[in-house]
């Protein structure tokens, strides 16, 4: 019934410029698409990294996510990206100025992690 790979993870953001500097020229996303759709007040945007596709939707009127960091709400909690060294990424994050959390290590595998934020708080993660 399901395929074995994920087709599309879908974000919403608030601010197109800074979205789209986030994901494209921090993180190293490549722009495929971009709609523009005022009829329903937003625009759309695809990215891609690997086999990793974001569909970001900017509605500069979407209710702001609940205070950060704190990202135990019902839905999805976080996207985690698998990277070489997270310390490595993290000296990089400072440089471009991406809010983070400190490196820690994982309570079950035992592997380097930490989690950073997009520009609406979004909680995403990156794992050894």
């Amino acid at each position: 019934m399901l395929g074995e790979t994920i087709h599309h993870i879908a974000i919403i953001g608030r601010d197109y410029e800074a979205t789209r500097t986030f994901y494209v020229d921090k993180l190293g996303f490549t722009q495929l698409d971009e709609h523009i759709r005022p009829e329903k007040k937003d625009i759309l945007f695809n990215v891609q990294k690997g086999n990793t596709v974001l569909e970001i939707f900017i509605k500069p009127d979407a209710p702001l996510r609940p205070v950060m960091p704190n990202p135990e709400h019902t839905g999805l909690r976080h996207l985690a990206f698998k990277v070489e060294d997270v310390a490595t990424c993290l000296e990089r994050f400072d440089e471009l100025g991406i809010r983070h959390e400190d490196l820690r290590y994982d309570d079950f595998d035992g592997k380097a992690m930490a989690f950073f934020f997009d520009p609406d708080g979004l909680p995403l993660e990156i794992h050894e």
